[in-house]
């Protein structure tokens, strides 16, 4: 491809930057689980919890890519409230751990389906922030910096196993939203990790349980 025909397919292709919400559901446990299930069984439960997830969705988020054990989501142009942000997020997990007890109900004489909730979970990190997107195929992917933010958050010192963490960039989006900012305050925990190449990135963070309470109390 000489220079002219890659500056067509750039302008073709590839898009400019746009402010977006990331969002990434990732299954905990799954390496675990894969080296100890049947293949048989790890190939039932694994794509079935992740079209769970990609059915949850309330708040049309788009697909950009499924990365093994999680799901790369996105939402160009404002985030939603952020009531129906935690909202989503308390699908997710609703109907994650839903389809696991499904699985171990009806697998009972099977062991890979054993105890499932206490061997899978999910976790979720929102961000929010420029992205690029290039057409690779009939794909949308995902590019940029932000994208990279997101992505490295999915390792932290958070001490729970099922959490969602949201980025300090995403919280100021909702600095108007003041009751329910004032809400959720006192449910969150301030956090931040060192990452190589990006520095501190400051975050804050719910436990699953958390979340289900302060979901219940906004239906109150």
């Amino acid at each position: 491809m000489d220079m002219a025909q890659f500056s067509h397919w750039n302008k073709k292709n590839i898009m400019d930057g746009t402010p977006a919400l990331i969002c990434i559901p990732d299954i905990t446990g799954f390496t675990e689980f894969m080296s100890e299930a049947k293949l048989e069984s790890s190939r039932k439960i694994i794509p079935t919890l992740l079209n769970e997830i990609i059915y949850a969705n309330t708040i049309d988020l788009k697909v950009s890519e499924i990365e093994g054990d999680a799901i790369l989501f996105f939402r160009n142009g404002q985030p939603p409230a952020l009531s129906k942000l935690l909202k989503q997020c308390q699908q997710f997990f609703k109907d994650f751990h839903g389809k696991l007890d499904e699985f171990s109900k009806q697998n009972q004489q099977n062991e890979d389906f054993q105890d499932l909730t206490e061997r899978l979970g999910l976790k979720i990190v929102v961000h929010y922030g420029t992205i690029g997107m290039a057409k690779v195929g009939t794909h949308l992917k995902l590019m940029g910096e932000e994208v990279i933010v997101a992505h490295r958050l999915l390792k932290n010192d958070i001490p729970f196993d099922e959490y969602v963490l949201i980025t300090k960039a995403l919280m100021d989006q909702y600095r108007e939203d003041t009751n329910t900012i004032d809400e959720i305050n006192q449910m969150v925990t301030y956090g931040s990790d060192q990452y190589k190449h990006i520095g501190k990135l400051p975050y804050y963070y719910i436990s699953a349980i958390q979340l289900r309470s302060f979901h219940q109390k906004l239906m109150e």
